[in-house]
């Protein structure tokens, strides 16, 4: 930051109380150095900022290392935790607050996962529709949002040219003039990072997923709608989509973040010596490509599976976790997943059922050949490498969310870590509700038949009463 505030400068600073209410205070200002730590919580504005290129909370604990000047503009504040930095443009509406202890030791507040919010700094102008392909049932739903955002909301409405040529609905006049309103795009030709405020899906899963495919670098808020097979990521209703979307464009709404995964395929000419860790590449960039497969660095919602193919032999994989060798998988696979994920492959290959708030990724074997491999939970920020062990008798398929299979040959290996995008997506209640709802909906969790309780004691027979019976009997 280009101008620091001295020693003893009165700042103006905002305490935030847990009830919501909030009032100014002037304090004195003491920016950290060596010697000194100050331990602060920062409470966003209503409004999207990255840190580590993440959504953060409307609440996070970090050390910080200098105080904006009240009697300034607010610039950009550079905060450091674990030698990851964050340098982001704030507005006048950010707030601070002190965060105390008696014995001056550092506080780490665990963040409440009600207090992530959407909000909007400004009304969203622009919307990307993405509808469930070759199905006439989202035909008319899809026609009908399309022009009541249009006509009714004043958005400018974009569509996938395929979402739009495969619907007929061409001999609808009214929806030929407002085609003629929409933005079309052809997937994988257009970068829509910059050009998208809100996203709604009218599908099911799958169609979560390929709305997230083509966002590679920040997410906007997706709204989706349960009009496909499962609906277990799809928590809204179209039958009253208007209320639903008045109410998400209020900023009235509980926001998931659901975590992705980044993994990039390197080639057997490169040495793992001279590449970078994953997650500290950036998403715009790859490494310099041998050939097609390292062109590409892939984001993934649910799961990478790795597996044998079509080949009888076992999947021989090398697992590597931050550079250490862990094991070898023998089996016919691995699944590396997210927490949103765990719901998927990997819970029909044994895993646990991890919420999507929680940061780590899961590692699963897929019919492993040892009685002792159990799937495993480590934290999001390590990095895994997968490749295959000089003993594998064939080479291995990778896919990412069940889509662009890769062959894997002896050489190569695939670097996987936590995306720094993750994917904001919109409660229908809130994110408990909404995922144990999910669980007892859409996968029966715990479904079993009532046991009935016992009788009464008045009316039950016991031993003694049966004994003295007998004898009166005799």
């Amino acid at each position: 930051m280009d101008d620091h505030p001295t020693n003893g400068t009165d700042v103006l600073i905002k305490v935030v109380k847990n009830n919501g209410s909030d009032k100014n205070t002037v304090a004195k200002c003491y920016p950290c150095n060596s010697n000194q730590e100050r331990f602060g919580q920062v409470s966003l504005p209503l409004k999207m900022h990255l840190l580590w290129g993440m959504c953060v909370p409307r609440s996070l604990a970090f050390k910080q290392t200098c105080v904006q000047d009240s009697t300034k503009p607010w610039n950009s504040v550079k905060l450091s935790r674990d030698k990851l930095k964050l340098k982001d443009k704030l507005d006048e509406e950010t707030t601070w607050s002190q965060i105390e202890t008696s014995n001056n030791t550092p506080c780490w507040k665990i963040p409440d996962p009600s207090s992530q919010k959407l909000s909007w700094a400004k009304p969203p102008l622009s919307v990307l529709v993405v509808r469930k392909l070759y199905d006439a049932d989202i035909t008319y739903p899809f026609k009908d949002l399309v022009v009541w955002l249009i006509e009714e909301k004043n958005m400018v409405v974009y569509a996938d040219r395929a979402a739009v040529d495969c619907c007929m609905v061409d001999t609808d006049l009214d929806f030929i003039k407002i085609k003629q309103k929409l933005i079309l795009f052809n997937e994988g030709q257009v970068n829509l990072t910059a050009k998208i405020d809100f996203v709604i899906c009218l599908g099911g899963d799958g169609t979560l997923i390929h709305a997230s495919s083509l966002f590679q670098q920040s997410v906007p808020p997706i709204m989706a709608f349960n009009m496909g097979s499962l609906g277990f990521l799809t928590p809204f209703q179209f039958c009253h989509f208007k209320e639903e979307i008045n109410k998400c464009l209020g900023g009235n709404a509980s926001l998931l973040l659901r975590y992705r995964l980044k993994c990039v395929i390197n080639c057997d000419n490169i040495t793992s010596g001279s590449l970078s860790q994953t997650k500290t590449q950036d998403s715009s960039s790859s490494s310099t490509p041998c050939d097609q497969k390292a062109a590409n660095t892939y984001l993934v919602l649910n799961e990478i599976v790795v597996d044998r193919g079509s080949t009888p032999y076992l999947c021989n994989i090398d697992l590597y976790i931050e550079g250490r060798l862990v094991t070898s998988v023998q089996g016919d696979g691995l699944i590396i997943s997210t927490p949103t994920g765990s719901t998927a492959y990997a819970v029909a290959a044994g895993a646990s059922m991890i919420h999507p708030n929680v940061p780590c990724l899961l590692i699963t074997p897929i019919c492993p050949h040892s009685l002792s491999f159990r799937p495993v939970v480590v934290p999001a920020g390590v990095e895994i490498k997968l490749m295959l062990s000089p003993e594998a008798r064939s080479s291995a398929w990778v896919s990412f969310d069940g889509r662009n299979r890769i062959e894997i040959n002896q050489g190569e290996s695939l670097r996987i870590t936590t995306a720094r995008y993750p994917i904001p997506s919109i409660c229908a209640k809130d994110q408990m509700n909404d995922w144990f709802d999910g669980l007892a909906e859409c996968l029966h969790w715990n479904v079993r038949k009532q046991q009935k309780s016992l009788p009464s004691m008045s009316s039950t027979t016991s031993l003694n009463s049966l004994i003295s019976d007998s004898e009166t009997n005799n």
